[in-house]
């Protein structure tokens, strides 16, 4: 059995859920979601098994944290892969300024071939690691999608935020545990503000938890201050 026969790669029908969180840009939606679909599983970035629940376990699921983001706030999607949650952000909330940051080459030309078919005027790819942007590219808002543990990811996209900026990590259910193991590495790092958010209860079975983290530079000067004065 050839590896197309092993797996159903036909895109199902959008829920009902997708045309109340995505309104007049359903269309757009729709067009996303046929690349995943194609190309997205050509190129490496969605499983073939992860089709059947595209809508809900990827569109949909990032979607429906564009509420965490005020009107026309510039957004940094850190490792941003298949465009998730960049691009979805981006075709739900055209007011928002996104930057996809991808270090893959492959993915880059995939997200910049996928941005431009979907003639997102308000999405710019950037290829590199988030390290390498830092004095380069910030913005008030961060995002990132199963990336890595939280501290880690923090250590990537703090350097990015403008001021009192906010990384609101998408995560799964073990969301507030892993707060809580990883609060003092977060403190250590200026991100003293930490809650976690549902996202999308009205239109999805299970969900989307972010745990949303804000800098407060004071505290990590006073973190790192303190931390001083000790080794003395």
């Amino acid at each position: 059995m050839s590896n197309s026969e092993e797996f159903d790669t036909t895109l199902p029908a959008a829920p009902s859920g997708a045309a109340v969180v995505f309104g007049e840009r359903m269309p757009i939606a729709h067009r996303f979601a046929e690349i995943l679909a194609d190309t997205g599983v050509t190129h490496g970035l969605i499983g073939p098994r992860e089709v059947p629940r595209l809508w809900d376990r990827h569109v949909l699921n990032c979607a429906v944290i564009e509420g965490a983001f005020p009107e026309g706030a510039k957004v940094i999607d850190v490792g941003s892969g298949a465009g998730l949650p960049g691009v979805a952000l981006a075709v739900v909330r055209p007011d928002l300024d996104v930057h996809l940051v991808e270090p893959m080459q492959r993915r880059t030309d995939w997200l910049s071939t996928t941005v431009a078919d979907l003639e997102l005027a308000n999405v710019t790819v950037h290829r590199g690691r988030a390290e390498e942007f830092v004095g380069v590219l910030s913005a008030p808002w961060v995002t990132a999608r199963a990336v890595a543990r939280i501290a880690k990811l923090a250590r990537w996209c703090v350097p990015l935020l403008d001021g009192r900026g906010t990384l609101v990590a998408m995560k799964g259910r073990s969301a507030q545990e892993e707060l809580d193991t990883d609060r003092r590495d977060l403190n250590k790092l200026g991100l003293v503000e930490a809650s976690v958010s549902e996202h999308g209860g009205d239109v999805l079975d299970d969900p989307t938890l972010t745990l949303d983290l804000t800098f407060v530079p004071k505290a990590r000067q006073a973190a790192s201050t303190k931390g001083r004065r000790k080794k003395r």
